[in-house]
């Protein structure tokens, strides 16, 4: 009698331990949907505008979030693979790496007073001899991170196609560092993600060092424009549920349509609209890829 009732005793433990060790449904509390930004500008400036977000998909869908700021494009990537990331607003070549390597879903794209493409830009300061891609070799450039498509991948395409040689490239990590970096005169010039100007007012990458350099128009220049490529997506988690993805996208979309979304999303990316989107519409970015003999996972191995 004493062994049966140890026995029942035992599966009655395991039995409750496996109900505490079982995982919520994803959106609750206790696992809440994991939406990662990646840190185009300053953290605290995502942060604060992406908490009014948070507040409003929690308001209405009926699920819990949790907002990261990981420090890279491929910290993003990887939270896919290791099911830390549901959703990610996210750059173009990071999208295709997280399709390729984790089968992420762009569900929605970005739209920058209304165009829903954009392009790189070089740049250099005002007072130097350049002024044209040409004058590039043998120059000092910085590019942004190895996986951003407008800070590196396109502008390595277009030195490529030119047979243009720096004599040095360095990583600044984000766009406004290159900016800062052109303006103090630590390279000769370097790449960023070019917008065009909206009320007589610059959107590009510099608009990002206003407040530290108000100058900066008048002492960093455009030297050239790449071709254009899709904006930025927001992806998803494929194993996440139809209902679920459609509600949050639909969610995305009302909050950008709010006074206090257009405002957040124009803090965070310079983002005005969002439209839905497929996996089909990255092909461009593909096809830049191939030009350049790489997949996006072999681009991030070298």
């Amino acid at each position: 009698m004493l062994r049966n009732l140890v026995y029942i005793g035992a599966i009655a433990l395991a039995v409750a331990l496996a109900g505490c060790t079982k995982k919520e449904e994803l959106g609750t509390a206790s696992n809440p949907i994991k939406l990662h930004f990646v840190p185009s500008v300053d953290a605290k400036v995502i942060e604060s505008n992406s908490q009014v977000f948070k507040a409003f998909l929690e308001k209405n869908t009926p699920y819990k979030y949790e907002i990261s700021i990981p420090q890279s494009y491929v910290a993003v990537v990887e939270s896919f693979g290791t099911k830390r990331a549901d959703i990610a607003a996210i750059n173009t070549f990071g999208y295709v790496l997280a399709h390729e390597k984790y089968g992420a879903q762009a569900l929605l794209t970005v739209l920058r007073h209304g165009a829903s493409t954009y392009q790189s830009q070089f740049l250099a300061r005002t007072d130097s001899a350049i002024n044209s891609v040409a004058d590039l070799a043998g120059k000092k450039i910085a590019f942004v991170d190895p996986a951003s498509t407008s800070g590196y991948l396109l502008p390595l395409k277009t030195l490529k196609d030119k047979n243009i040689e720096p004599k040095e490239t360095v990583f600044a990590s984000k766009h406004d560092n290159v900016v800062s970096m052109i303006y103090q005169g630590q390279v000769d010039a370097g790449a960023t993600f070019y917008s065009p100007p909206a009320d007589g007012k610059i959107e590009d990458a510099r608009r990002l060092v206003l407040t530290q350099y108000p100058d900066v128009e008048a002492k960093v220049k455009i030297v050239e424009l790449s071709e254009p490529i899709p904006n930025d997506p927001i992806i998803f988690r494929k194993e996440m549920t139809e209902e679920m993805k459609q509600k949050i996208v639909q969610a995305f979309l009302d909050f950008v349509a709010t006074p206090e979304g257009k405002t957040a999303f124009k803090e965070i990316y310079g983002v005005t609209e969002l439209k839905k989107a497929t996996d089909t519409d990255y092909d461009a970015v593909r096809k830049m890829l191939t030009s350049l003999g790489k997949s996006a996972t072999e681009l991030m191995q070298k």
